[in-house]
């Protein structure tokens, strides 16, 4: 089988990829402060900003493809060490667009939603980028940078995802269920809409962008909603109590980084390609018992 390598494996995107791809490839997947096993993968500690020691990977491991997943994709994070964040957002990812590059292998840059400024949804890959927090303003830059070195890398701007998590690793519906399981209140916006998709199906349009894909797509799902409305949807499929869900507005909760009001994404292109979004009902009835 020809060898993927998969940056930010312990993450929870990496996790889900690198499992599926294990029945096609021969997956290298590599962490950083938190190791991980994987079936079917060979897990690599690396300092991925460490530009020798990804020359060193290369020469290595032989990748005969790349899915760039790991970054600092925390905003707040990135909001208050911008230059730690953009040196695995941006130089990193130009250097392994450099380094496919030289060899010709395809590589995919997994980017964000957060590069618009959620004023003017549904977004195409064509509409103009507008990052309103530095997480957002470091994937605008790396996409841009990652084309000019390499016009036939893939660029997939990930949605919202949720699903089972490893132990090194949450998404965001994780801190929702241990609340509602334990009582806890669940304050949740009715003033952010996203289009999210499971952390699999994302895993699927990788996988299909790795083979089908160059240029800028958006992997976002087939359902608007609110963070508020996924809240409620989720509780009812996976039969959790719902008396301490509360609606609240982005405004009432103080954060370091500005968030978009609305990231949906328009995802036709992609769909029309192949990829093929589970609805949010089916996708969250496939968590049962996993959560």
């Amino acid at each position: 089988m020809q060898k993927l390598l998969v940056t930010g494996a312990s993450g929870f995107l990496g996790w889900n990829l690198c499992q599926l791809a294990a029945t096609h490839w021969e997956v290298y997947g590599t962490c950083f402060s938190k190791t991980i096993a994987i079936p079917g993968t060979t897990i690599i500690a690396i300092d991925l900003t460490d530009l020798a020691a990804l020359k060193d990977l290369f020469q290595t491991v032989q990748p005969d493809a790349v899915i760039h997943l790991a970054a600092q994709s925390s905003p707040n994070r990135c909001q208050n060490q911008p230059e730690a964040s953009y040196r695995l957002n941006v130089t990193t990812s130009v250097h392994l667009a450099a380094l496919c590059a030289d060899r010709e292998r395809p590589y995919v840059f997994a980017s964000s939603e957060m590069v618009f400024d959620g004023l003017k949804a549904p977004y195409q890959e064509s509409d103009r980028v507008s990052p309103i927090n530095r997480y957002g303003e470091q994937k605008a830059l790396a996409e841009v940078a990652v084309l000019d070195r390499y016009p036939k890398a893939a660029v997939c701007r990930m949605p919202l995802m949720f699903g089972a998590v490893p132990p090194t690793a949450s998404s965001f519906i994780q801190p929702f269920i241990h609340a509602l399981r334990t009582g806890q209140e669940l304050k949740l916006f009715t003033d952010e809409f996203r289009t999210p998709v499971s952390g699999s199906t994302a895993a699927k349009g990788l996988l299909l962008a790795l083979q089908t894909f160059q240029g800028r797509f958006h992997l976002g799902g087939k359902e608007r909603v609110s963070r508020y409305e996924f809240g409620c949807r989720m509780a009812g499929v996976l039969a959790l109590p719902t008396a301490t869900i509360k609606a609240c507005r982005q405004q009432d909760v103080p954060m370091a980084a500005k968030r978009p009001p609305d990231l949906s994404l328009d995802s036709s292109q992609a769909f029309a390609l192949g990829y093929a979004p589970l609805s949010l009902r089916e996708a969250l009835t496939a968590l049962r018992g996993l959560v």
